[in-house]
């Protein structure tokens, strides 16, 4: 059982919010629901959630400006989107936007709930290890506080969203390793969907922008091609 949580569904329809809502507290958590958007955003705004499932067409904000705006909030919130629209294209623009997983209508209901609890687990996963691994890591100019989430590169502060933090930290973790695309998804996104490979494209290119000198020759994270990415430990000061 999991009294604590608290999940804020956002759904207009209502027949799928009940079942969502009676299978979740089967679970014991606790549900809040929002049947349009701007409720949604309204409530999602007000803070303390520990997941938010989410349509993708609401009336009033739609799904994907509430999951915008959800990634800009200092506390990182699991994110469920689902959506009557099944296409490749609205699944990877959710998880490029920060979805955390996507299910296509209709959904098993109890694959749903296995899906949050699965992310409530690899929360706490990722928790524990950031508590084990509680060191900064310095490369030449930049530096990596995994217990605050403090990225600094010349000792000036690096605004990151939580998943590019995330990517960051794990790539610092393992200097000079090859991962391919699907590797890091499995690690940092958790999953390891075919198709999904262009959501780890867009963030490396916007972790690029924000810690490279010169992100069109990357020093930090670099391209190995025809096999993934690698991250070096000896970029030049």
């Amino acid at each position: 059982m999991n009294p604590s949580k608290k999940l804020l569904i956002v759904e207009d329809d209502e027949n799928i919010a009940e079942l969502l809502q009676l299978h979740l507290q089967k679970e014991g958590y606790e549900i809040v629901h929002a049947a349009d958007g701007s409720l949604g955003l309204e409530l999602l705004k007000q803070g303390g959630w520990d997941a938010l499932i989410l349509d993708l067409m609401l009336p009033g904000v739609d799904g994907l400006e509430i999951c915008r705006h959800a990634r800009t909030m200092t506390r990182y919130t699991p994110i469920v989107m689902i959506s009557a629209r099944s296409s490749e294209t609205h699944r990877v623009l959710g998880l490029e936007l920060g979805a955390d997983d996507y299910l296509a209508k209709p959904f098993s209901m109890l694959e749903l709930v296995a899906r949050v609890k699965a992310l409530f687990r690899r929360q706490e996963a990722m928790s524990q290890n950031l508590r084990q691994d509680a060191g900064t890591l310095t490369f030449a100019r930049l530096s990596i506080d995994p217990l605050s989430r403090d990225v600094r590169l010349r000792e000036q502060p690096v605004e990151l969203t939580p998943r590019e933090f995330d990517l960051l930290w794990f790539f610092a973790k393992h200097p000079g390793k090859v991962f391919s695309r699907l590797n890091l998804l499995n690690q940092v996104w958790g999953y390891q969907h075919e198709g999904y490979e262009h959501t780890v494209n867009t963030h490396i290119n916007r972790l690029r922008i924000k810690i490279e000198d010169n992100p069109a020759e990357p020093e930090f994270i670099l391209t190995v091609w025809g096999k993934g990415y690698k991250f070096t430990a000896s970029s030049r000061e």
